[in-house]
């Protein structure tokens, strides 16, 4: 019957030594709560003593930077021009006369001084041998005037040595005044006979002269009659029909000469330094057709409306196959440059509006940079105006201004 008291005894002492010594965990149980292990509560006191970090990247803003590195390219001059034959003429009439010979037809091949149009004499042979005639003539004439000179120098020196002699008679009393005056009247009669046969020498020369110009001027019309093909290319049209009636101007032919061609093209003002004499360029045609030439001519002088210099490129054309007047796009080579090849979305424009491209600079802040296109193409665009190594913004250039700071993804150069 004592063990009923004991049990009780213990009972209350587990009681009381729960109460009294295990109070906090006894009130822990009560609410049902787990007890903290060592290391759960040292991390709770850490991070209740901890201040809360500031993710410094979240100030910045976001973008994506190219790599880029400047290589050497070939800073070609590009520009669009049109084939052009390098002689063009068109062969027109000197004279009035009607067309005796059958027209050569267009697109055939003529040689230099081959007879395109013939025109019928008419009367200038006749005119031609009545102006020779008249030039023997006047040549007939000559020696006569020539003899008559002589023979008036002839008298006039026999005069003179008379007058001499009738002087020194005079001065001795052995001559009278008589004789002393025909003497001079003699001299002065030779002396003008010598002036009369010179003027007859100079008519008949100038009569020679004439005559000779008119020869000259009627042979010449005889050449007119046949009108030559000027160098050796094709006919671009048909000659002068048979029968028809040409006039001074009148076109007989035209002629074009392709076994060399010349591209022409117009250079921009900023880049016509760079474009050189003998410079090798290459062009496309709008056929598809591959040439190759070299820089012949760049104009000294602008055009006015445009602003652009002129210049010519020779291409061979051996085969006539590139034509008169095609459009061809034309490479001039020129000194390489250092540039950097960049997606065309980088390019944009500062507050003055200068283009440019932005980049992440010192410090991770944006700076702008000026540039200069030198090539567009369809995979990007050649630039200069960047340091050797630079690091491109390519998106959200846009989005930040002169030095703000960035966070850069970065992505390497393609």
């Amino acid at each position: 019957m004592r063990l009923i008291p004991i049990l009780t005894a213990i009972i209350v002492t587990a009681f009381l030594y729960m109460l009294v010594i295990e109070r906090d965990s006894l009130l822990a149980f009560a609410r049902g709560a787990e007890e903290d292990t060592p290391q759960d509560t040292a991390t709770a006191e850490l991070d209740a003593t901890a201040e809360p970090s500031e993710d410094t990247d979240n100030s910045k803003v976001r973008v994506v930077a190219l790599r880029s590195s400047a290589r050497v390219i070939d800073s070609a001059v590009i520009l669009r021009g049109r084939t052009q034959a390098k002689r063009q003429v068109e062969v027109r009439a000197e004279t009035t006369a009607t067309v005796i010979n059958a027209p050569l037809r267009k697109g055939i091949q003529v040689q230099a001084g081959e007879a395109l149009c013939e025109l019928d004499p008419g009367t200038r042979p006749a005119q031609l041998a009545q102006a020779r005639a008249r030039l023997a003539e006047a040549k007939a004439k000559q020696p006569e005037a020539q003899a008559r000179l002589e023979e008036a120098h002839a008298l006039l020196k026999e005069a003179q040595i008379n007058l001499t002699a009738s002087q020194k008679l005079s001065k001795g009393g052995f001559a009278s005044e008589t004789t002393l005056a025909g003497a001079e009247a003699s001299e002065r009669t030779a002396i003008a006979a010598i002036a009369s046969a010179e003027a007859g020498l100079e008519s008949t020369s100038a009569d020679i002269e004439a005559a000779a110009a008119t020869v000259g001027e009627a042979e010449k019309e005889m050449e007119r009659l046949t009108i030559l093909a000027p160098f050796d290319g094709l006919l671009e049209s048909d000659t002068a029909e048979l029968g028809s009636l040409m006039q001074a101007g009148s076109l007989c032919a035209t002629v074009i000469q392709l076994d060399e061609i010349k591209l022409v093209g117009f250079v921009p003002e900023a880049e016509v330094d760079r474009v050189e004499i003998g410079a090798l360029a290459n062009a496309k045609l709008a056929t598809g057709a591959d040439v190759q030439g070299r820089v012949t001519f760049v104009s000294r002088s602008a055009d006015p409306e445009t602003r652009t210099f002129e210049i010519d490129i020779v291409v061979p054309n051996a085969d006539l196959k590139i034509r008169d007047g095609q459009t061809a796009d034309i490479v001039i080579s020129a000194d390489g440059a250092q540039a950097h090849k960049l997606p065309q979305s980088s390019l944009t424009l500062n507050k003055e509006g200068r283009l440019g491209v932005r980049i992440v600079g010192a410090e991770s802040k944006v700076e702008f940079v000026p540039i200069t296109l030198l090539r567009d193409t369809v995979d990007g665009v050649w630039l200069t105006g960047l340091p050797d190594q630079a690091d491109v913004i390519i998106v959200g250039q846009d989005f930040v201004t002169h030095g703000v700071p960035v966070a850069a993804t970065y992505k390497e150069a393609f």
